[in-house]
């Protein structure tokens, strides 16, 4: 499922959304075995808005779906977007993380001096 606009966690590739998201919950069942529901729950936005409902999410690349592409084992949507994330992280890599240095644990522990306890370990 898309975030609404993407919400902040990186750019949407690939074709609108259908706009679909009133949801329902399970209602009790009928005597004669029928169901009865009643759309319940919808989205709404950080402006207090509804939102998507009937209009969808909107891709930041538009990239259509091939059929053609599909049935020979490509996705050009994901391959877009692959592509897109490459970009992005070579324009702005991810911090290297630093290493602790490795504990030497065939160092015998260090006695206290003073108080003739042992040290913590």
């Amino acid at each position: 499922m898309a975030l609404p606009e993407g919400g902040g966690v990186g750019p949407l590739v690939g074709k609108r959304t259908w706009g679909g998201l009133v949801g329902i919950y399970d209602y009790p069942q009928l005597i004669d075995g029928g169901v009865v529901t009643s759309p319940r729950v919808a989205f709404f936005n950080t402006e207090g808005e509804w939102d998507i409902e009937n209009r969808g999410v909107a891709p930041d690349v538009e990239v259509e779906f091939d059929p053609q592409a599909w049935r020979q084992g490509r996705d050009p949507q994901l391959e877009k977007a692959v592509e897109v994330v490459m970009a992005a992280l070579q324009k702005n890599p991810p911090p290297k993380p630093k290493l602790p240095p490795y504990p030497n644990y065939q160092v015998a522990p260090k006695r206290a001096a003073a108080s003739g306890r042992r040290a913590n370990r």
